[in-house]
């Protein structure tokens, strides 16, 4: 049976922020990548591509989840997808893995997901800003990408470094292909 890693899109996601991690997953064996919105109904990128999801909001069970994706996408900074809340708090209590870059992460400050474990942002007075409710300044790292227990948070320029955790986390590829890629993708080199 594949693990299932599920990707929340909504009106305004961020394209480019899952565009490096989405053909890995797909290809692989081990997992079954589903797109999903809140009803299940075409969303539009902030580039403007149009997505059909394959399922609804409604139609998830929290146990079929082995990873969470929630890409950036302006309507977080103003406090949308709240219909998202039941089912984060749920694989998070869980230690499910939800990983969350740029705007999502303001999302996850503001509902307290970040108070307790390592992560980043776009920086951390955006993040202040965008999450009044957050508290977690002292594990706040300046870094690109950072897996802090269950949970894997980047800055909005860093995709590719985005994708490398997620790849880490769920094993996708051995250590030394996983750096391989990593470098091809962020430097445009590739060593036999």
């Amino acid at each position: 049976m594949k693990k299932k890693i599920f990707v929340f899109l909504f009106d305004g996601f961020s394209d480019w922020e899952i565009a490096y991690l989405s053909p890995e997953i797909k290809k692989s064996s081990a997992f079954d990548l589903i797109y999903f919105s809140k009803d299940g109904k075409p969303v539009q990128s902030m580039g403007g591509l149009q997505v059909l999801p394959q399922m609804a909001l409604a139609e998830i069970q929290a146990d079929d989840i082995e990873m969470l994706i929630l890409p950036g996408g302006m309507p977080w900074e103003k406090g949308e997808n709240t219909e998202i809340n039941p089912l984060v708090k749920t694989l998070f209590a869980k230690g499910t893995t939800i990983a969350a870059i740029c705007a999502a992460t303001t999302y996850l400050g503001r509902h307290g997901f970040l108070n307790k474990l390592k992560h980043t942002s776009n920086n951390l007075d955006y993040l202040k800003m965008m999450a009044p409710g957050y508290s977690g300044d002292e594990y706040y790292l300046n870094l690109l990408a950072v897996t802090g227990e269950n949970i894997i948070t980047a800055c909005g320029i860093a995709p590719v470094e985005f994708a490398k955790e997620v790849f880490v986390k769920l094993n996708l590829y051995n250590e030394i292909y996983t750096e391989k890629w990593f470098q091809l993708f962020k430097n445009g080199i590739w060593s036999e």
